[in-house]
């Protein structure tokens, strides 16, 4: 048995990472047999909560089985030795050894950013959250999350709306996506970005799971991106992770009364994190100037001479409304349309501005 065939067959047992890390720098031979799950050496790195279930499933026939299964449901194993590992993953604290994917393993290596917070965000923080997904994935920036509800869906939801590429990072396995009910915005994820989790397909997500799950969607990042959270929410871990990582924090503030922003004002008002207030915050961070991406805006003949109306500053509706020669209720409605999709911003005295 080849040293592939090993990895899948320990790859079904959901081994920690670090008995994993430990059994493959220990046992560094090219070739295998299942014999060597009898050796003192391996059960003793293993360990004898698990031992029994390896040592009866140690055959061909539950290896060829399992390597069906991951087969026919499209599931790619990527392992730490494998050059397909994201290099992101690699120096991180306690990297997964295998990561179970679905899509388009490209997105590894594209600049991204992890969009996180509450599972219960406010209107503004909806608006906020779809704002910065639209504006960063259309800038071709892969946006990062957990497949949670609240941010994490809305900012999924909106990057492949954009036409952009998300990458969803699971608690769990593949046969039980959690929750349920976003089942079908995974399986998008999938056809359209990348799906991907430490966890073997029939492993059903607990709430020790979710932590280990938050390690890689930072680890994955070029930076975190939080748009509202509350002083005790999960979201708190992933950026204690990144900072300890040493992986940029980034924050949008939010109301000082409201609960839901607690956690954002606190990393900004600690210096945890940069305060942004607008996508084009990080886009500059990022080396990424908007001329560079805005072409790639779909935009009809009539929102884009509204667009370059507004390019040189601020201007209100009847400046607009004589400049682009239009019917005034469509005039509205397009620029109803702009700021929807996060394209331009509306002020007080019915001024209009890019954003």
């Amino acid at each position: 048995m080849t040293r592939k065939d090993f990895l899948t067959f320990i790859s079904s047992f959901d081994l920690s990472c670090k008995k994993l890390h430990n059994l493959f720098d220990f046992f560094d031979q090219d070739a295998f047999s299942f014999d060597v799950v009898f050796d003192k050496e391996f059960i003793d790195i293993v360990g004898k909560e698990n031992i029994n279930k390896i040592q009866q499933n140690a055959n061909e026939n539950y290896l060829n089985k399992y390597k069906e299964k991951l087969f026919d449901k499209s599931i790619k194993l990527v392992s730490f030795e494998d050059n397909s590992y994201p290099k992101k993953l690699r120096n991180i604290y306690d990297p997964p050894f295998f990561l179970f994917c679905k899509g388009d393993l490209a997105l590894f290596d594209d600049n991204s950013i992890a969009i996180i917070g509450t599972r219960m965000p406010s209107n503004y923080g909806k608006i906020v959250t779809e704002r910065f997904a639209k504006e960063l994935s259309v800038a071709g920036i892969v946006i990062i999350s957990g497949l949670a509800y609240g941010v994490d869906s809305i900012s999924h939801r909106q990057c492949l709306l954009s036409g952009g590429k998300t990458i969803a990072v699971l608690g769990g396995g593949f046969d039980k996506i959690y929750p349920s009910e976003h089942t079908d915005l995974a399986r998008e994820v999938s056809e359209k970005g990348l799906l991907i989790t430490e966890f073997s397909p029939s492993f059903v997500a607990t709430k020790y799971s979710f932590p280990l799950r938050n390690r890689i969607v930072a680890g994955l990042s070029d930076g975190v991106l939080i748009t509202e959270a509350g002083s005790k929410s999960g979201t708190i871990i992933t950026k204690d992770f990144a900072l300890d990582n040493g992986i940029k924090i980034y924050a949008v503030p939010g109301n000082i009364t409201s609960p839901k922003s607690e956690g954002t004002n606190y990393i900004i008002a600690y210096s945890q994190g940069q305060c942004v207030l607008s996508p084009n915050d990080i886009l500059q961070d990022f080396g990424i100037k908007k001329s560079s991406y805005k072409k790639s805006l779909q935009l009809s003949i009539d929102e884009q001479i509204i667009l370059n109306l507004l390019e040189d500053g601020e201007k209100n509706v009847e400046f607009l409304f004589e400049k682009a020669k239009m019917e005034v209720n469509k005039l509205n409605s397009l620029l109803v349309s702009l700021e929807i999709r996060g394209i331009i911003k509306k002020m007080a005295g019915d001024v209009y501005s890019t954003i």
